[in-house]
């Protein structure tokens, strides 16, 4: 099995590919609409006809309907303006971690990249790569060539997140690196201190760059399905506490819906959009119903 067909399953751009049917708004509603985006189209796309008016340029014309009505009417055409994006993938020990998925957090992180990657470069938009656990790890260069997605996988395939992490200094570093403005996808399970992660992304969103936040949890950091005694051990550190799972539970998922409310909240006020998932979650249809979400805003 390739490395696409690992991480891109056929029913998946099957899935992607019905999108980009669906009243278009993969490209009108997606990309383009993400927050008052300076982005206003992607390649030229004829968009509708109108009756031809003074001052409109005659080389617009429609002759196949001048030739049928013996009217003039021009094409509208979208602007046309690529979108640069940059899948940015979180390399550290603790995306590594699965409790009972299939995916772990990284693997599933993988996948929506991939789909992703299709998507924009279905869209002839040119798509870059940036890992990072304390710094910024790997980048591969933003291309549009079909070829490019393979490259993507294969780098990601063959990573293994083990290092430990700083989100936000790594963000930052991301933020010195882009030259113009770029939609900027970033892929984490955040576990770090919100505050400086937050300043980070309100300095990418100040260089003009849209930013779309997965935040990735496995199912059981999600849901915490863990009874009485456990042990459990921090992936960055090693350091082991043995726990009463069912007297923290209450308090666990109370910290955790706060965390994400906090990053909600401050990402709503700084246009960044907020995306929390967790890998109990179809990958494909939590992409589909978060475009769905961005065409009905």
């Amino acid at each position: 099995m390739s490395t696409a067909e690992k991480y891109l399953k056929p029913e998946v751009i099957q899935q992607i590919k019905r999108l980009d049917l669906r009243a278009q708004f993969i490209v009108k509603g997606f990309l383009q609409g993400l927050h008052a985006s300076p982005f206003h189209g992607f390649s030229v796309e004829f968009s509708e006809h109108r009756k031809y008016t003074h001052g409109d340029d005659p080389k617009d014309i429609d002759w196949l309907i001048y030739a049928k009505t013996d009217k003039y009417y021009v094409k509208k055409f979208e602007a046309e303006t690529n979108i640069t994006g940059y899948l940015v993938m979180d390399l550290s020990r603790s995306m590594g971690y699965t409790y009972r998925q299939e995916l772990t957090k990284f693997e599933y992180a993988i996948c929506l990249a991939a789909a992703l990657c299709y998507l924009m470069i279905h869209q002839q938009d040119p798509v870059g790569l940036l890992t990072f656990d304390e710094r910024i790890r790997n980048s591969l260069a933003p291309k549009s060539r079909r070829s490019h997605l393979g490259d993507v996988l294969s780098l990601l395939a063959n990573l293994k997140p083990e290092g430990k992490t700083n989100v936000a200094a790594s963000l930052t570093q991301v933020a010195a690196m882009l030259r113009h403005a770029s939609l900027v996808m970033v892929f984490s399970d955040l576990l770090a201190d919100p505050e400086p992660i937050l300043q980070s992304l309100y300095r990418l969103r100040h260089g003009g760059h849209d930013v779309i936040l997965f935040h990735i949890l496995d199912e059981a950091e999600a849901t915490f399905p863990f009874e009485g005694m456990v042990d459990l051990e921090d992936p960055e550190t090693n350091n082991r506490l043995e726990l009463d799972a069912d007297a923290i539970r209450h308090d666990y998922l109370d910290q955790l819906e706060s965390l994400r409310e906090t990053y909600r909240r401050e990402c709503a006020q700084s246009g960044v959009d907020y995306v929390p998932l967790d890998t109990s979650m179809q990958f494909d249809r939590a992409l589909t119903e978060y475009l769905a979400n961005r065409k009905g805003r």
